[in-house]
C-alpha cells in the first residue's frame, strides 16, 4: 500500500489543515526520502550535465541558450516612443 500523503487539491488541503489543527484528524507525514538515493541522483545529475556541456558544440550551445531565453522572456521587443511614432512603408 502506498504511503499516505496530504491532499493536493487546494480545498481538500485547507480542510485537512483545519481538521489537523482542531484535532479531528491526525497529521499525515509525507514519506521520507532515502538519503542514499538522493545523493546518487544528485551526483548523477551533476556528472551528466558536465558531460553534456563538454560534448556540445558552441553552435548547439548557443541555439539552446537562445531557445531558453526565448522561453523565459518571450519574443518581446522593447518599444520606445520613437519606435511607436515610426510609419512603415
Amino acid at each position: 500500500m502506498p504511503a499516505k500523503r496530504p491532499p493536493k487539491d487546494t480545498n481538500q488541503l485547507a480542510k485537512y489543515i483545519l481538521d489537523v489543527s482542531t484535532g479531528e484528524a491526525e497529521k499525515i507525514e509525507p514519506p521520507k526520502k532515502n538519503p542514499t538515493a538522493v545523493a546518487l541522483g544528485r551526483a548523477g545529475g551533476l556528472k551528466s550535465a558536465k558531460t553534456r556541456s563538454e560534448r556540445l558544440s558552441p553552435t548547439k550551445r548557443k541555439a539552446i541558450a537562445k531557445k531558453a531565453a526565448k522561453a523565459r522572456w518571450g519574443n518581446k521587443r522593447r518599444t520606445t516612443k520613437s519606435a511607436k511614432n515610426r510609419t512603415t512603408r
